[in-house]
């Protein structure tokens, strides 16, 4: 039985030269970087760290890069909003993109708007104005999700094609595609990839919109890696149909033959606590026993408050999974 790779996300919580070569030495195989909230050359530091922590450890850590691609973002914001329940807000309060801006400006009333994974749940009211549903706090650079809208927009960012550019100087073994939704998508990574010679670099396609739900069994062969990608998949359909989107991409990927990942909020209580919940080591032990290769955790290393703890939960449930399958 292949052993199932474990990340981490890197960020301020996690950057740490000494922190790092804990988290490597409790079975942390690799990291990941999200490039919708900084660059490869903002992040030097960090990844410095993280490859002399590596090497100091004798692991051959992989270090995956997400790309900004076709998700939908706000930009960003001079200081973070505080969003309650009741409020109403004007729509440009919000430094939305411009096709949400324009789907907004002729939007019927109720129609759903999430922000930052599902977190914040805004409602229109059809006069131009929002309704906050489900309130936050807001940072800037967060996702944005509205219900029904499909935007035609390159796979691949100006600033993604430069990222590419850079693997190599920084030691990147795969990019992660987001939002794919369709098989050109990820051919358009392959072209971009071996056009500046990085051919090598491991691709890793995120199922999170309906679309690429829709296209998956094309997708499979595309890739090396699918990564059901939790967090926007569920503001794609109603929560209590995620888990059968994860079965149903897990038995393909399995039937096929193909890696996938899973990811988002499996240890998301321990952002800010010590212990997992009992719900979240259910949830790793049973992607491992549906076929996961690999699991990853993201805010909870990133900007968490006990991201070593984290790794510690991911590895030893994933090891016993692991050893449950084994005799099993």
């Amino acid at each position: 039985m292949k052993q199932i790779r474990i990340y981490g996300t890197l960020g301020p919580a996690s950057g740490d030269y000494e922190l790092l070569k804990q988290m490597f030495s409790e079975g942390m195989d690799g990291m990941r970087l999200n490039l919708s909230h900084t660059s490869l050359e903002e992040s030097e530091d960090l990844l410095n760290a993280f490859h002399r922590a590596a090497d100091a450890c004798g692991v051959r850590a992989a270090l995956l890069v997400d790309m900004q691609g076709p998700e939908l973002r706000i930009g960003t914001l001079r200081a973070p909003l505080d969003l309650r329940a009741g409020d109403r807000i004007a729509a440009d309060a919000i430094p939305f993109p411009d096709a949400v801006k324009n789907a907004l400006h002729d939007a019927e009333a109720d129609r759903e708007l999430l922000l930052d994974d599902g977190k914040i749940l805004l409602k229109t009211d059809g006069s131009g104005r929002l309704c906050v549903v489900r309130g936050g706090t807001l940072p800037g650079r967060k996702s944005v999700a509205l219900n029904g809208l499909s935007v035609r927009t390159p796979a691949l960012t100006e600033e993604d094609r430069r990222h590419i550019g850079l693997f190599r100087s920084y030691g990147v073994t795969g990019l992660m595609q987001p939002f794919v939704r369709g098989a050109e998508d990820l051919d358009a990574v392959r072209q971009a990839l071996a056009g500046a010679g990085n051919a090598n670099i491991r691709l890793f396609a995120k199922i999170e919109n309906a679309e690429g739900m829709a296209h998956l069994d094309s997708l499979i062969p595309c890739c090396d890696e699918i990564v059901i990608a939790r967090g926007d998949l569920g503001n794609a359909m109603p929560l209590w149909k995620l888990p059968a989107a994860q079965k149903t991409i897990a038995a393909r990927c399995s039937a096929a033959g193909r890696d996938f990942m899973v990811v988002t909020q499996m240890l998301d209580s321990m952002t800010h606590r010590p212990v997992p919940t009992r719900a979240e080591v259910s949830d790793i032990f049973n992607a491992v026993l549906d076929g996961a290769s690999s699991v990853m955790v993201t805010g909870e290393t990133a900007s968490g408050e006990y991201p070593l703890e984290t790794v510690r939960y991911l590895a030893k449930t994933v090891r016993e999974a692991e050893t449950y399958l084994s005799v099993h």
